[in-house]
């Protein structure tokens, strides 16, 4: 049997780990934003937390930087306590906010160069302009970016002091897919250099495409811990299949099998759009070709978004409010 995270982390020697969240509560009145976290995040890593809003994500990255003090339990960052320990945690950690206030007059390379000049050994705002994919935007007024670039640049205003810990609190609201494909770049270009990012998101494909390991939160629990494809296979291990049939076309025998779950139909330009989930898509393709005359079958893993289906019995999507 494996060790639970809580005595794993702990036998770790402490000066591999970036963060350990022991036990960790935080309390509004009766509502628990964190409900007894348990986790550890190694240095060198990117780590994920995912989650709707309201998940504790959040709250879990004020109280990583001191922002806010735990009801009960212990946190660390690179062995230091947040709240008794600041000025450490400042010199370790940048964070880059949802939302912040920015000199809206100074153009992308002038507010980098004033943000440089606070710290002792900054980078180079060029460079951080380059990695980020801001180069046409460089000389233009931060009044005039748009909300995606504003994004990029306040990634930008946590790379430019050259932290150990990166922190991203959903770092890629509002980015076209190119200005997305930059940033991710340039988390990866962290952790290639040798620092630790720990990123809140609740995009999925994020989390997949970038994190070595997530922490899927509900509720201010932590529901499931792992690599994504382990958690993947672990919890969802089947595929999701999506095909079109002619409208009125029975079902019955799908719904019936043992094989399928989640199925789902609706009306679409004379046709009807299906959608299920399967643990032997093999077997099905002869019953959706020959006996359905299935059309545009697209078949995909089920993803992170199925694993927490599993481990919440929620729909994240529901949970989030979209869709």
């Amino acid at each position: 049997m494996s060790q639970a995270p809580r005595e794993r982390f702990l036998a770790m020697p402490m000066n591999d780990l970036a963060v350990v969240f022991d036990n960790v509560v935080k309390r509004y009145d009766r509502l628990a934003a964190m409900d007894g976290i348990t986790l550890s995040i190694e240095s060198g890593e990117i780590f994920g937390l995912l989650g709707p809003n309201g998940a504790g994500k959040t709250t879990s990255i004020e109280t990583l930087v001191g922002l806010r003090r735990p009801t009960s339990g212990r946190v660390l960052v690179y062995g230091y306590d947040p709240i008794a320990q600041r000025d450490e945690i400042r010199r370790l950690v940048a964070v880059q906010p949802q939302h912040a206030a920015l000199f809206e007059q100074q153009t992308v390379a002038e507010l980098l160069r004033v943000w440089a000049s606070f710290y002792p050994d900054p980078a180079d705002p060029d460079d951080v302009i380059g990695r980020l994919g801001l180069g046409d935007s460089r000389d233009v007024r931060v009044s005039k970016l748009s909300g995606g670039q504003q994004q990029r640049l306040l990634v930008g205003t946590a790379l430019i002091s050259r932290p150990r810990l990166l922190v991203l609190d959903e770092p890629s609201t509002g980015m076209d897919p190119n200005a997305r494909q930059d940033l991710w770049e340039a988390v990866r270009g962290h952790r290639d250099s040798g620092g630790t990012v720990l990123l809140s998101t609740h995009s999925m494909e994020e989390a997949e495409t970038l994190c070595g390991r997530v922490a899927i939160l509900h509720s201010g629990k932590v529901v499931a811990l792992g690599a994504p494809d382990e958690l993947i296979r672990q919890h969802a291990p089947d595929q999701e299949l999506r095909f079109t049939v002619a409208s009125g076309t029975a079902l019955g025998e799908l719904e019936s099998r043992p094989d399928v779950s989640e199925l789902s139909a609706h009306e679409q330009n004379g046709h009807t759009r299906v959608s299920l989930r399967t643990s032997d898509p093999d077997s099905l393709f002869t019953v959706l070709t020959t006996r359905l005359g299935a059309r545009q079958i697209q078949t995909r893993d089920a993803g992170l978004e199925a694993v927490f289906r599993r481990v919440t019995g929620a729909s994240f999507a529901d949970i989030h409010g979209e869709g």
